[in-house]
């Protein structure tokens, strides 16, 4: 039998007897009296630093290939790169599996591996994305030679590295508030090239395996068939990113609206994390593999459908601990069948799972998407599916789950009890990463010289990356803090998906400006996403999906924010296409309905589709009883501020620099002191010094002075007729 993962089989043994030279088989089994800890630290380092490598590339190449379709609205021919995943079809040409299983090749493999992490740095988004697909394809086939190898201690290392590298891969991410250090900056991603470098030069020094040549090339038994083992093998891939690529994600799931939210990030990822540590340290010793993959199954529904939101988190946690458990039996009967279709079936299935959910989402941008629209249904039940199948293979006595190392192994590699101690200080070093984000996080209003004043403002974020598709989350957060906003809300902000990085752009903006959030719809709510930061506690909100029979599914909030003792109703939301002129209509009549319903006084802050003057927009001024900040700007064609019982201040439009694909519209209002008797202002100035504006009323000067025309420049500043300010005579 080929590669379990701890204990040799009879088949294995068989094989070695084809050798011809038999001190080459007893190579591998040479032992060390004993492994020092330094040996010890040595072997789980590089294993898990090369681990969180893997993890890292493997997770961030589906982000730069859908940077393309995301800027053109359309599939942009990009998406072949995905094929590089299918490398391991190479293992099917004779000989070539025993190649790259000889040491030096698998440590150059090693190395391009690591070396694609640097793509980062590249100075176009092509060559990022050419040199990171080249090393996710050579990580396929690293991964082909390593867990097949003929050496059962290769195999148990490799096993551990991928469990360790994910473990440590998460608590990164909790450190840099959900996002992936590898992929943040430059500086944590040089950090992340060298120890990877580090880790596999490690490689040239290894003792408890001899990577002779000739050594690969045994012929092994196989008796695990690689049809179920590569659907199921792909679909636990793609069930581990899409639940667990990050500890935030099930929470994002299970969202709703204020006075409770249910869990939210900080600090319930905590128990995300706890049961991923339970389901790696308990999960080797789990003997009934299929019962685990049929209630992880009930699991991942209960997430899915259950309304109440800590009963589905609950599920999500178990689900987490349930996924842990599959993964050693998911090895074990993997390497049991063969590694270039085993592995080739497992990236197809993974791939046609991650444009499956694509198309649940952009299905009013694909072809055929009418079929696939919002079934997310149909996806989980084909990734549990194959889970199940791939499990019931393991239901033979022979197929005994064994990642522990056995008394004649425990020389030459760390002992199970070693990986458990790294494990658990991996989740310590998590949870005080979220102790510390929980003790720094403190929403407080700003301090102004009048509380009844505030400013609001809308911005398509375009899910936190530039027009080059860098991360823009600093450069964002700098510019957000420098508008002095206090209500803000995020269109396309709605990250916490693989093909989008797994990213909670709520909660890092959140934490990094300590504004309140409001995620919006979940996220298993086939939207792009809406959200709401506010500096001012949000009383009440609830969360809508529009009136969508025939387009994308528009998101909508409306919240109750209680600012400096008023409370202010705000509705925001995204609208659909502009190809979809009924579902626009359908969607204006409800808004209207809740701006006309609203007892208190009300900004909207939405992305509208239609230009000013057109029917949907009237709609909204007429039937939702608002006023448009700036009625005289007919250069909008998205995004509109209108308002009631509020005193308009100030009005600016503030260019992307870059970030995004649309600009910043901010508003400035003055809260009445009796709102059923007050005036508005009426003129609007472009000098405020000439009409002896209030200083505390002006936009930050850092943005320019009033600035005619469109502005095509890289940086923030005012552009399209604005700033604007209101007064009296």
């Amino acid at each position: 039998m080929a590669a379990s993962i701890g204990t040799p089989t009879r088949a294995e043994n068989d094989g070695d007897n084809q050798f011809k030279n038999k001190k080459q088989n007893d190579a591998p089994e040479r032992k060390l009296e004993s492994m020092s800890f330094l040996q010890v630290f040595r072997v789980i380092a590089r294993d898990s630093v090369f681990g969180f490598v893997f993890w890292s590339v493997f997770q961030g190449l589906a982000p730069m290939i859908w940077f393309y379709p995301l800027n053109e609205l359309e599939i942009s021919g990009y998406e072949a790169f995905a094929a590089v995943w299918l490398s391991p079809i190479l293992c099917l040409i004779p000989g070539f599996l025993g190649l790259i299983q000889n040491k030096w090749i698998l440590i150059l493999m090693r190395l391009i591996v690591v070396a694609s992490v640097a793509s980062f740095q590249a100075e176009t988004t092509l060559q990022r994305l050419v040199t990171l697909a080249v090393g996710a394809g050579i990580s396929m086939l690293v991964l082909a030679a390593s867990l097949w190898h003929p050496n059962k201690a290769v195999r148990y290392r490799t096993f551990w590295g991928l469990i360790l590298g994910l473990h440590a891969f998460l608590a990164g991410r909790v450190w840099y508030v959900t996002f992936v250090p590898t992929w943040w900056d430059k500086e944590s991603n040089t950090i992340m090239t060298a120890a990877g470098a580090v880790a596999a030069l490690g490689y040239v020094l290894e003792e408890v395996a001899s990577f002779d040549k000739g050594y690969g090339m045994k012929s092994v038994s196989r008796r695990a068939h690689w049809l179920p083992c590569g659907l199921g093998l792909g679909s636990l891939f793609y069930l581990t990113q899409m639940c667990f690529g990050e500890a935030s994600l099930i929470t994002r799931w299970t969202v709703k609206g204020f006075p409770d939210t249910g869990p939210v990030p900080l600090p319930w990822g905590s128990l995300v994390l706890l049961s991923l540590l339970s389901g790696s340290v308990f999960g080797p010793r789990y003997k009934r593999p299929l019962l685990c993959a049929i209630l992880a199954t009930a699991c991942i529904f209960t997430l899915l459908l259950n309304s109440n939101p800590y009963i589905a988190f609950a599920a999500g946690c178990c689900l987490a601990h349930l996924t842990m458990c599959i993964w050693p039996m998911a090895i074990e009967v993997a390497t049991q069948s063969h590694p270039g279709l085993c592995l080739t079936v497992a990236a197809i299935t993974y791939i046609v799972q991650v444009l499956f959910w694509v198309w649940t989402v952009a299905y009013n941008f694909v072809p055929y998407g009418e079929y696939t629209r919002e079934h997310t249904d149909w996806l989980l039940s084909a990734v549990m599916g194959c889970i199940v199948l791939m499990t019931a293979c393991y239901s033979k006595p022979s197929l005994g789950v064994t990642v522990t190392a056995t008394k004649s192994e425990s020389s030459s590699v760390p002992k199970f009890g070693h990986y458990v101690k790294v494990l658990l200080l991996i989740f310590l070093l998590g949870q005080f990463g979220m102790i510390k984000r929980f003790a720094k996080y403190q929403p407080a209003p700003r301090q102004k010289a009048d509380s009844k004043i505030f400013t609001a403002g809308v911005w398509t974020f375009h899910f936190g990356y530039d027009n080059k598709g860098w991360p823009s989350m600093e450069r964002a957060a700098q510019m957000i803090n420098d508008t002095g906003v206090d209500v803000l809300t995020l269109l396309e902000s709605d990250a916490s998906k693989p093909f989008l990085g797994n990213n909670d752009l709520a909660t890092w903006l959140g934490e990094r400006l300590n504004f309140y959030v409001d995620f919006g719809p979940s996220t298993k709510d086939h939207t792009w996403g809406n959200l709401i930061l506010s500096k001012y506690p949000i009383v009440k909100s609830v969360h809508h999906l529009l009136p969508s029979p025939k387009g994308e599914l528009a998101p909508a909030i409306t919240a109750s924010i209680n600012i400096s003792g008023t409370v202010v109703d705000f509705v925001v939301t995204h609208m659909g296409n502009d190809r979809d002129a009924l579902d626009r209509q359908l969607q204006a009549q409800f808004l209207a309905k809740e701006l006309k319903n609203s007892p208190h006084p009300a900004v909207f802050l939405g992305y509208v589709t239609s230009a000013p003057d057109s029917e949907n927009y009237k709609h909204l001024l007429t039937e939702g009883k608002v006023k448009d900040i700036d009625s005289s700007d007919k250069r909008r064609w998205c995004e509109y501020i209108m308002y009631k019982k509020l005193i308009r201040l100030g009005y600016a439009r503030i260019s992307h620099g870059g970030l995004s694909d649309t600009e910043v519209q901010l508003g400035t209002f003055r809260i009445p002191t009796n709102v059923q008797s007050y005036s508005d202002n009426k003129r609007t100035t472009i000098s405020p010094e000439k009409h002896k504006i209030d200083k505390n009323i002006l936009f930050n000067d850092k943005f320019g002075k009033y600035y005619q025309h469109h502005g095509y420049f890289n940086h923030h500043g005012f552009h399209m007729g604005t700033p604007k300010y209101f007064y009296n005579d």
